[in-house]
């Protein structure tokens, strides 16, 4: 079947059974706050399977100061109140034309398909940067992990109880060029309509 970026993305933006459509956005310097906030909601068996370790707050803070928005790409999904439910970081290798990916879901957003829509980004990303290797390395036991890695077709590996899965890329194409930026534009518009409603939240609320 001939490849077709643009319409596997439609078909995401349409969602399933009427649920309304998983929106990822790129994000930025001014997110760094909410990228914390989020990895440090996840509990110790979250943090296990996102990081490979039972991090403590201070290392998980560690961790999130060290992001280099400028090299790695990080994109998130964010709820109807605003809040960040879902962070996927792509960072990129030095040596090799490829790109390693993590991801993490809020125990509300779960079974929404946030973890998928985020590594399809992902995905989407590095074949647009004209990276040809994807991979993920995690537990065995993560079973969602392992969930995305099969149904993307990736190659999986398993050792000691850990996976290691990577997916080949195609080249980039005008189509998928084009799906992602449709993309980034619907997410951004939807980023800041829910960020100013927010605000307006907060000011239109009584205070105690």
């Amino acid at each position: 079947m001939q490849d077709n970026p643009i319409h596997r993305w439609l078909n995401s933006m349409l969602g399933k059974q009427g649920r309304s459509a998983v929106l990822v956005k790129a994000l930025g310097e001014r997110d760094r706050r909410r990228v914390l906030r989020h990895f440090l909601a996840l509990d110790t068996g979250d943090r296990l399977l996102r990081f490979g370790n039972k991090l403590s707050d201070e290392q998980v803070a560690a961790y999130v100061a060290k992001i280099d928005f400028s090299r790695d790409i990080v994109f998130g999904v964010v709820n109807r109140v605003f809040q960040l439910v879902g962070v996927g970081h792509l960072a990129f290798t030095r040596r090799t034309n490829a790109a390693e990916f993590g991801v993490s879901v809020s125990g509300t957003a779960r079974g929404q398909g946030v973890g998928t829509r985020l590594f399809q980004r992902a995905a989407m990303h590095c074949r647009n940067a004209d990276v040809d290797t994807l991979y993920m390395q995690c537990l065995s036991s993560n079973r969602t992990m392992m969930h995305i890695a099969k149904k993307a077709g990736m190659e999986i590996r398993r050792e000691c109880g850990e996976a290691d899965a990577h997916l080949h890329l195609p080249p980039p194409s005008p189509a998928s060029v084009l799906a992602e930026a449709l993309e980034e534009q619907m997410a951004k518009i939807d980023y800041t309509v829910k960020a100013n409603a927010r605000l307006a939240a907060k000011w239109l609320l009584p205070r105690r």
